[in-house]
């Protein structure tokens, strides 16, 4: 036999190499990790030099106008005087002579809300109108409860801010004990009426209405004494019948039960939250878009052909919607907008929900112009919010002016305000202030969170207000439209993970009360001083003696630091980083929430970003928990007897001890992971040690942590689960480093005897097997033997191999890896057996596994350094290492393919056209039953699975919105692979057929 020509396999080879190379760059591209210096504002300080408090008003009668709104604020300056040891004041209307009168008198500034105080003789409180009166009675009773000054004779008080919102804060929220105590619960949604919501008539439980209106009542009066004026509560089209399209039953035909509940919802929630207006607040209801029901989204695919965000017709129907809602609800000031979140795990249990639809310049115009023509009509207000992050082409409209003046500077109108979150991004520490908020010509306001979703939930202490003070002094200078505040009180994140603390109702949610203290405080005057209205907070919250309030804000004082270096790798935290395409948060290794990962893109990553400050990264961890043990030492000395309540004095002694053990335990783990990547980089043996030094001290702690605070409502241990299958992973890296040398040196030992010629027992499978995987245009040449030990090794050495190569790569830890490895490999040899039916599959064998061990040796060579944890270091933070890897590897995954058409055509004798058909069959059949095995479990359940085992992406990213959602790839991705590789196959069979010929005898 004449020996075949090697020339079209190496151009073949360099055709593969080529497409690797392609692969590679994509592959870099896509996961693009980079970083830049962020631009983070200095830490906030404000010393600690409280003034000192001065005695009570003797305040025995109180004379105001007639009206719940001044005789309510009445009460408050009532209830601050008895709060400080002096007998009740009795309110009255045109009592004559009193020793605090509320004159109403022609305006003299030019908010409805300023006031003045005249204090010779008796306290005259003046002001032009209700508004004015009940603002200053407020801030008077503010000043009362806290021991500081009145304000002068004769000032003119007006706030800066004239709009300042809260939240609907815990309103009809349920404190379920199991459901926090699980932890589980990652649902988004929050709405505040659903639990009255009954399954037919009378459609509404009037019980459970009582309960939210309670509730409500409670936040409206809370939210007025600290200085608000407006609220922002979830709901829009539960309120609508579009009884103004068409006839009135095109959207919900006659009798359809949306219409009867939505009446009985106007009917039995509109006299709940216009209490609100009665008491001289604006409200606001609050909708994501966009908002649909099933009959909504069947008239929509009717008239406009589906979800076209594109077409006024469409925006027409949400006119109606909004027309009617503004007529039957007329106290309701205007509708805040959300296009960046929705979906199912926004959803209340009921047949609304929301869809991320408006994601174009041209869609979110299209959409605000229509519902800005609506609320002109009406005199009422939209309110955008301009939390876009990663969706759609607007997906940076939240953080970079440019999108924000391509999007929104052709938008011209009174009636539109633009509400955006402080920071360059979420509610986290270590962000840039947020550049939008200081371009446009639009009326803005700024949203602030005090219970902060992502720095435990309100449970660990954590005074923003000298940070607000900071972010809003930066935005009024640079900004002139700036004109109102957004506080959220409990909204942010899941409504069931963290501690079971709900606002004014259950749990210490004093501790994060300072926060939407602060920032109505500092939208009434933005240049207090942060610390004083910190000190005014403890005093008339949580101690009025001075000594004990001095202790707790100077312990306050020093929260943001134990947060910042505690729960931030600060190296890391202060720079804006890129990677698989998206701009990760600063926090990243704690996962949201409260899942410490273990994942190694996020930690390589952390550490790759932190690596020339990783001794002062570690050490942040430790100073962290020594800054929280110095708090709790501090405010543990003060006496209980001192404060409001022992309960009080408990808790929050209570909450710093749980702080340092956190912040004790994340700072061990901390140096676990950074000096585990540290050794994975450098091998040094020294990090070596300290890494295993570092994971002793961590598993001790968590363990520790976990006994202790498992179960706990108000104080719940963090997730270490993810934290725990990284680790163990890790722990097995020098193993399966030593299991890859072994392997890699059997592997040698087969190629060497295969292209020696030794004579050793198997020789001919040996020689067969190295001809394939290093000249396969030659394998043809080779005789089939006739004995079993030679047909044996040929499929067995492969196979063994391949198994034990895959394990170690998956540190033998994950089995659905191997599942669809091993299937496909399988899947690939049944079929080409088949082709192959009737012929001696010797060679067919020796093809395959000489790819097998080819492609083995290249997956070795990356593995031998120090491990799977090693290979995928480089993968996610080596760009020349990936690229080369990446090319050679899938370069070798395409030559197989290249080898099959080989041996088919030289070895079987099949002829160019049928044996590359056959191999495109054999290709396309292994594609579609692995994709549709996967498609048919559910991608993301999959995805879910495949996760879980290998530790590679945050394990938190399946239990939130979903690995297919955080990564943007279609549910349907497994499926269309398996259609392509059916057609691929159906190609392959034809080119088969069309070049069949008798095969030689």
């Amino acid at each position: 036999m004449s020996r075949s020509r090697a020339w079209p396999s190496l151009v073949a080879a360099v055709v593969v190499l080529a497409l690797g190379a392609l692969v590679a760059v994509g592959v870099g591209q896509a996961l693009g990790l980079s970083h830049e210096p962020a631009d983070t504002p200095p830490a906030a300080v404000s010393a600690v030099d409280l003034d000192p408090m001065v005695p009570a008003p003797a305040i025995a009668t109180i004379d105001v106008p007639a009206g719940e709104q001044p005789a309510l604020a009445a009460a408050a300056v009532a209830d601050a005087v008895t709060s400080r040891g002096l007998p009740a004041p009795s309110v009255g209307t045109g009592t004559g002579p009193a020793d605090l009168t509320v004159s109403l008198v022609p305006a003299f500034a030019g908010s409805d809300e300023a006031y003045r105080l005249r204090t010779q003789d008796r306290l005259v409180l003046e002001a032009s109108g209700p508004a004015g009166a009940a603002a200053g009675l407020y801030a008077l009773a503010d000043r009362i409860r806290s021991g500081a000054a009145l304000p002068a004779d004769g000032v003119i008080v007006e706030p800066r801010l004239g709009l300042r919102l809260v939240d609907s804060g815990s309103v009809g929220r349920e404190a379920d004990p199991a459901a926090f105590a699980a932890g589980t619960d990652y649902s988004l949604n929050t709405d505040v009426v659903a639990g009255a919501v009954l399954p037919s008539a009378p459609w509404v439980d009037q019980a459970v209405v009582e309960e939210i209106d309670a509730q409500f009542r409670q936040l409206v009066q809370h939210a007025l004494r600290q200085g608000y004026n407006g609220v922002v509560v979830p709901g829009f089209l539960e309120y609508v019948t579009f009884r103004g399209v068409g006839d009135g039953h095109e959207v919900y035909p006659e009798g359809d039960p949306h219409v009867a509940r939505a009446e009985a919802m106007v009917d039995a929630f509109g006299p709940v939250f216009g209490y609100a207006q009665e008491l001289g607040m604006q409200v606001y209801l609050l909708t994501d878009m966009l908002a649909v029901s099933p009959p909504l989204e069947a008239y929509l695919e009717r008239t406009v052909g589906g979800l076209d965000v594109d077409d006024p017709a469409l925006w027409s129907v949400y006119q109606a919607g909004l027309a009617e809602l503004f007529e039957s609800m007329p106290f309701v000031d205007g509708l805040t907008v959300r296009v960046g979140e929705g979906g199912a795990v926004y959803q209340a249990g009921w047949d609304y929900s929301s869809k991320l639809a408006v994601t174009s310049q041209s869609s979110v115009q299209a959409m605000l112009r229509a519902l800005l023509e609506t609320a002109g009509a009406h005199d009422r207000e939209i309110i955008f919010r301009t939390w876009t992050v990663g969706v759609g082409a607007v997906g940076d409209l939240h953080t970079n002016p440019q999108s924000y003046e391509a999007v929104l500077g052709g938008i011209d109108d009174p009636h539109l305000i633009v509400s955006t979150k402080y920071t360059m991004g979420d509610f986290y520490s270590h962000l840039p202030l947020n550049p939008t908020l200081e371009v446009g010509s639009h009326r803005r306001i700024v949203e602030f969170q005090a219970r902060r979703e992502f720095e435990g939930f309100g449970a660990l202490p954590n005074d923003l207000v000298a940070d607000e003070a900071q972010a809003l002094r930066q935005f009024l200078a640079a900004n002139p439209h700036v004109e109102g505040v957004w506080s959220w009180t409990q909204d942010g994140g899941p409504l069931r993970a963290g501690p079971m603390s709900l606002y004014l109702r259950t749990g210490f949610w004093q501790l994060y009360d300072v926060n939407t203290y602060g920032t109505a405080r500092l939208a009434w005057d933005p240049d207090l001083e942060p610390s004083q209205v910190t000190g005014d907070w403890v005093r008339q919250t949580l101690s009025p003696d001075p000594a004990t309030a001095t202790a707790i804000t100077e312990a306050l004082a020093r929260s943001r630091e134990a947060i910042t270096r505690g729960l931030y790798i600060q190296p890391f935290a202060e720079q804006s980083v890129k990677a698989l395409g998206l701009e990760p948060p600063p926090m990243m290794w704690i996962f949201e929430w409260d899942i410490v990962t273990g994942d190694s893109a996020a930690l390589d990553s952390i550490y790759a970003v932190s690596r020339d400050d990783l001794d002062a990264a570690i050490a942040d961890g430790t100073g962290a928990a020594e800054v929280a043990a110095a708090m709790h030492g501090q405010v543990a000395a003060t006496s209980a007897d001192d404060w409001h309540s022992p309960a009080l004095h408990a808790s929050f002694v209570d909450a710093l001890a749980y702080e340092t053990d956190l912040l004790g335990t994340l700072a061990a783990y901390r140096a676990t992971v950074l000096r585990h990547a540290q050794w994975l980089d450098t091998g040094s043996l020294t990090a070596h040690d300290r890494w295993r030094a570092a994971e002793e001290e961590y598993h001790a702690a968590r363990t520790q942590h976990v006994a202790r605070y498992a179960g706990d409502l108000d104080l719940p241990a963090y997730s270490f689960t993810a934290a725990d299958l990284g680790s163990d992973r890790a722990d097995r890296d020098p193993a399966m480093a030593w299991l890859a040398r072994l392997l890699l040196v059997a592997v040698a030992v087969v190629l060497v005897l295969g292209l020696t010629s030794a004579r050793v027992p198997g020789a001919a499978a040996l020689r067969a097997l190295a001809l394939a995987a290093t000249r396969p245009w030659r394998l043809g040449e080779v005789p089939a033997p006739t004995n079993r030990t030679d047909r044996v090794l040929v499929w067995a050495v492969p196979a063994v191999v391949l198994v034990v190569s895959r394990c170690v790569l998956t540190w033998f830890a994950a089995p659905a890896h191997l599942v669809a490895t091993l299937g496909a490999w399988l899947v690939l040899a049944a079929v080409l057996r088949w082709v192959v039916r009737g012929r001696d599959p010797f060679h067919l064998w020796a093809a395959l596994g000489g790819v097998v061990l080819l492609r083995t040796v290249i997956l070795l060579v990356a593995l031998v350094v120090r491990g799977p944890g090693r290979y995928w270091f480089g993968f996610w933070t080596d760009p020349g290492a990936r690229t080369v890897y990446v090319t050679v590897a899938f370069a070798a995954f395409c030559w197989l393919f290249v080898v099959v058409a080989l041996v088919l055509r030289r070895a079987y004798g099949l002829g160019t056209t049928r044996s590359l058909g056959a191999t495109l069959a054999a290709g396309g059949v292994a594609l579609a039953v692995v994709a549709g095995g996967v498609a048919a479990i559910g991608l993301e359940r999959a995805l879910t699975v495949w996760n879980d085992q290998m530790a590679l992406l945050p394990w938190g990213l399946s239990r939130i919105l979903g690995i297919t959602v955080h990564l943007g790839i279609p549910p349907s991705s497994a499926g269309v692979l398996a259609v392509v590789g059916l057609v691929g196959a159906a190609v392959g069979v034809a080119l088969a057929l069309l070049g069949r010929r008798r095969l030689p005898t």
